[in-house]
C-alpha cells in the first residue's frame, strides 16, 4: 500500500493523521488475519484503502449529526463498522458504535481490530435475529442480505425515527422494487464512491405494507 492512498483518503476525508494511523494498525491487522480467514477477498489486498475504506467512509459522511447510536450488522472484516468507529473518534465522539457478527472468528478478529486500534466499540458475537433490542439511530450495513431481509431486521433493532445506511450492488434497483411489496419507506439514493452500478441506500420512514 502506498503511502499515497494514504494521504489521498486523508485529503478527501478531512481526516487527522491519528485518524490515519488507526486505519494503517488495521490495514496491518486485515493483511494479516485475511490469510488466515476469509476477511476480504485477496484479490482487493492492494486496494484497502481506495475500495474498502473509501467504501466504508462514504457511510459515515451520510450519518445524521443528531444520531449517537450506530449499529452494524454483519460487519464481517469491519466494513464499515470499524472505519466509521476510527473516523467517529475524531469527528463525532459522541457516536457509540456496535458491530453484530455471529462467526466467531470474525468477531474474534472485530474485539482484536478494536482494541489495537483504540476504539471502544461493543461487539456482538451472535446472530442479528438473537440480540436485544437496540433502538439504534442508525443501522448500516455491507452485502449482507437482499433489502427485504434487511430490513426485517433492521425493524427490531432501529429507533421509529432512525436511519438505515446500506451499501448495494448493480441490483440495488430490483431490491428496492421487491421490498416495496412488504415495506414502505423513503429512500435517497447515492451513487457509491467506488462502483458507478453501486449505490448507497439511505433508507426512512421505514413500516411494514398494510
Amino acid at each position: 500500500m502506498s503511502a499515497r492512498e494514504q494521504e489521498l483518503f486523508a485529503l478527501d476525508q478531512n481526516v487527522s493523521r491519528e485518524t490515519v494511523e488507526k486505519l494503517q494498525v488495521y490495514e496491518n491487522l486485515l493483511i494479516k488475519w485475511t490469510s488466515k480467514i476469509n476477511l476480504i477477498a485477496k484479490s482487493t489486498a492492494s486496494q484497502i484503502w481506495s475500495r474498502h475504506f473509501l467504501d466504508s467512509a462514504q457511510v459515515f459522511q451520510a450519518i445524521p449529526e443528531t444520531a449517537e447510536r450506530l449499529i452494524d450488522f454483519g460487519s464481517g472484516g469491519g466494513f464499515p463498522g470499524l472505519v466509521i468507529a476510527a473516523m467517529a473518534t475524531e469527528k463525532r465522539p459522541e457516536l457509540s458504535v456496535s458491530l453484530v457478527e455471529s462467526d466467531v472468528r470474525k468477531s474474534a478478529f472485530l474485539t482484536t481490530a478494536a482494541r489495537e486500534m483504540g476504539l471502544n466499540v461493543t461487539v456482538f458475537a451472535e446472530r442479528v435475529e438473537n440480540i436485544p433490542s437496540q433502538n439504534a439511530d442508525v443501522v448500516t450495513a455491507r452485502a449482507l442480505a437482499p433489502l427485504s431481509d434487511l430490513f426485517e431486521m433492521t425493524k427490531t433493532h432501529m429507533s421509529a425515527d432512525g436511519t438505515g445506511l446500506f451499501l448495494k450492488g448493480a441490483q440495488h434497483q430490483l431490491e428496492l422494487d421487491t421490498a416495496s411489496q412488504m415495506w414502505e419507506f423513503h429512500v435517497e439514493k447515492q451513487t457509491s464512491a467506488t462502483n458507478s452500478e453501486s449505490a448507497l441506500l439511505a433508507i426512512t420512514g421505514l413500516k411494514r405494507a398494510t
